[in-house]
């Protein structure tokens, strides 16, 4: 009997696949990635507790337990995505542990933007960052809000990066109901990078609740246009 597989499924094979032939290379960086991408499949299959074990357990191998900022860095990428998926689990308590983990990470590694090729670089922007999205998925807008007044976004290493920082600064102020506050956020992004931001679904999710729940104005109609959405 043929069994066919979903695209979620096919993903979880490859990404698993690439992680048994990473561990067989003996390359720390690359076993780590490989664990880093198979963690971050789990999690958005909604298996959390998966996705945590997975990337902390690399994390805490030995393979990237020697001395050297890019295994360091390494780790503290691991670390966060599991302070990530604490945070998509509704666990705040435990996001914040181990995105402070993250943090001390880079403040020690200092100012360099290490393993750009792994998921957009790690520094202390970029680990602020993914707290601004946790601390949305966690229930506290404040808290986002207050994480990413304290990014520099010229401090983010790619223009990915940078826009999703105004996109998820922007969902923390529509979340604290500061309209204004988003839609400036939302402006900022498109300007960061037109065509991404206007094909984004967090972007569409945004705007079509904002004209809907609230006073609109030329800049916001003027977006939601250039989004595609009448």
């Amino acid at each position: 009997m043929l069994i066919k597989l979903d695209d979620q499924q096919l993903g979880w094979m490859a990404a698993d696949r690439a992680r048994v032939l990473a561990s067989g290379s003996g390359d720390p960086l690359a076993v780590g990635e490989a664990a880093r991408n198979l963690a971050v499949l789990a999690r958005k299959a909604g298996w959390h507790d998966q996705a945590s074990s997975i990337a902390l357990a690399a994390a805490s191998g030995p393979l990237l337990a020697g001395p050297g900022s890019r295994l360091a860095a390494e780790r503290g990428l691991l670390i966060q995505s599991a302070g990530y998926t604490a945070a998509r689990a509704g666990d705040r308590d435990t996001m914040r542990e181990l995105t402070g983990e993250a943090a001390l990470i880079a403040a020690e590694l200092g100012d360099r933007v290490l393993l750009l090729d792994h998921g957009g670089g790690f520094t202390s922007a970029t680990v602020e960052l993914h707290r601004v999205s946790a601390e949305n998925y966690a229930g506290d807008p404040g808290a986002a809000v207050a994480a990413a007044l304290r990014i520099v976004p010229a401090n983010l290493p790619t223009t990915e990066r940078r826009a999703r920082y105004w996109t998820d600064t922007a969902r923390a102020y529509a979340n604290w109901g500061r309209r204004d506050d988003c839609v400036a956020a939302l402006l900022a992004a498109e300007r960061e990078a037109p065509e991404e931001t206007h094909a984004r679904p967090a972007v569409h999710d945004l705007l079509s609740g904002l004209l809907v729940t609230g006073r609109t104005g030329p800049e916001l109609w003027g977006l939601a246009s250039r989004c595609g959405i009448t």
